[in-house]
């Protein structure tokens, strides 16, 4: 069946030129210290994927139909796990290291491009392809060096090493992306994580760098003072609300489980909580929410009778993560991370097949979200609550505004009716659209004079009814009137 699939994929292949971001210069952070930008000044809006187990579960014909499609979903990010275990194994078999994590004699000289030539076409033969074939659908690379729960297994030297290692191999890829980490808490192995981020940076000083940290914390409680750290990272993680589970390392306050908005907050610099007994020490630096609750995944994860997270909570997760502030955004589907299949023992109660699951609501929403934001100057804005004049409310019914010098975008989970406070951004009169997130269609609401505006939108409260308001000033031209869909983006 999947042979066929790819066959159908491959005959239907676009013959359009892919936009290439890193034809426009190298990342880097924006002055404000909130988004990354290329070195021509083109702003890059990080819209990401899940791909943890790609290298040790899809073959080249694989690869090849999942980033195809990821490129035509809007999808320029995966994150992956190089090592997700001592010893690793690639889908043909092939080992990436051994137990005493030497890596030298399992990457053969000769890089014969034949999958089948198992003498030169190696774990790391086959990793480089994933990049390769990545980079010809303009999509970056993020790689997991080592998954965290292996970090005890690696000394500060041994990860020296393998920094030294990694970085010479990729530092000439024009599509790479370090994350150091890989769920857990930042004091865990610190000593190895240094040395495995600076030796990368000392071999490859050009290309971006961050930390994934456990569920329910931000890399910059750890890590915003470093050198080698670009931009932080956190992972809201995937619990409802009140869903404590006993797990006697958590680090939010009660009931706030969902609100990855304020991990926003928490990794900004100079934050501090007594309560909490966390700060952050350091400059600012841009920040991205790396693993929310996945679509299809039991809330909690280890309960498999419990309710699916869902298109509109993957949604919610999106907006209320940018609008707060964060420089992008990551999906996730409880399939696709793991590549499941027929065959394939499952984790976290997945049931569908990988492919199967690109046909999710959710994981054709999220282009959406970034079509949006490529629309308007986003590098230049800010989240800013006191646009919203009434009464903000908690959980679901908390609403995110960002506001620009002409703009503000504001994201109404619940659908509740809200008074904005239009003087906050430019131009004396104003107009104002209603986005449905779900598939990307417009509404004008019309022009406004006054400096307050209340806004009821046209969904049932709390029924999958989530909504974005967009305020512009009006001589601006960022929309039309007529517009009734997002137009596509790189």
């Amino acid at each position: 069946m999947l042979i066929a699939l790819l066959t159908l994929a491959s005959s239907g292949v676009k013959a359009a030129k892919v936009y290439k971001p890193w034809d426009n210069g190298q990342l880097k952070v924006t002055d404000n210290q909130r988004y990354l930008v290329h070195e021509n000044g083109t702003p890059f809006f990080w819209l990401g994927n899940t791909s943890w187990l790609m290298p040790e579960r899809l073959n080249r014909d694989e690869v090849e139909f999942y980033l195809t499609r990821e490129h035509e979903e809007g999808y320029n990010v995966e994150q992956i796990q190089v090592l997700n275990a001592i010893p690793t194994f690639n889908i043909y078999g092939q080992q990436a290291n051994d137990d005493s994590f030497n890596f030298d004699k399992y990457t053969p000289s000769a890089n014969s491009k034949s999958a089948s030539n198992k003498t030169s076409y190696g774990y790391w033969e086959h990793l480089d392809y994933i990049v390769d074939f990545a980079a010809s659908q303009g999509i970056y690379i993020a790689m997991d060096c080592i998954w965290g729960s292996q970090i005890e297994k690696m000394t500060p030297s041994k990860a020296a090493q393998y920094g030294r290692f990694l970085g010479e191999r990729y530092a000439g890829k024009p599509n790479i992306i370090w994350m150091i980490g890989g769920d857990i808490m930042g004091d865990k192995g610190m000593e190895s994580w240094d040395a495995l981020a600076r030796a990368i940076k000392k071999a490859d000083p050009n290309h971006l760098m961050t930390f994934h940290p456990r569920g329910r914390t931000t890399s910059a409680w750890w890590y915003n003072d470093r050198e080698w750290l670009d931009f932080n990272m956190f992972q809201s993680g995937h619990r409802r609300y009140g869903q404590r589970n006993g797990d006697g390392d958590y680090t939010i306050k009660d009931n706030t489980e969902e609100d990855n908005w304020r991990f926003v907050e928490m990794s900004r610099s100079g934050w501090s909580d007594i309560e909490l007994r966390r700060e952050v020490k350091g400059q600012q630096k841009p920040v991205i929410d790396g693993e929310p609750s996945y679509e299809d995944i039991p809330q909690g994860l280890h309960d498999f009778s419990a309710p699916r997270w869902q298109d509109y909570d993957v949604r919610r997760y999106a907006y209320w993560a940018v609008l707060a502030g964060c420089l992008g955004h990551t999906y996730g589907h409880n399939s696709i991370m793991q590549f499941m299949r027929p065959g394939v023992l499952a984790s976290f109660g997945a049931e569908k097949a990988w492919w199967d699951a690109m046909n999710d609501p959710g994981y054709k929403q999220m282009k959406y979200l970034k079509w949006l934001m490529l629309a308007l100057p986003y590098t230049e804005a800010e989240p800013d609550q006191s646009v919203i004049n009434s009464q903000n409310g908690l959980r679901y019914d908390r609403i995110i505004a960002l506001r620009g010098h002409d703009f503000m975008l504001v994201y109404n989970y619940s659908g509740k009716p809200v008074e904005l406070d239009l003087s906050k951004i430019s131009g004396t009169k104003k107009r104002a659209w209603v986005m449905n997130p779900a598939n990307g269609t417009m509404k004008f609401l019309g022009d406004y004079d006054g400096a307050k505006a209340e806004f009821t939108l046209d969904g049932a409260y709390m029924r999958q009814s989530d909504r974005v308001i967009i305020v512009t000033d009006s001589q601006k031209n960022y929309f039309t009137k007529e517009q009734t869909q997002l137009e596509e983006k790189y």
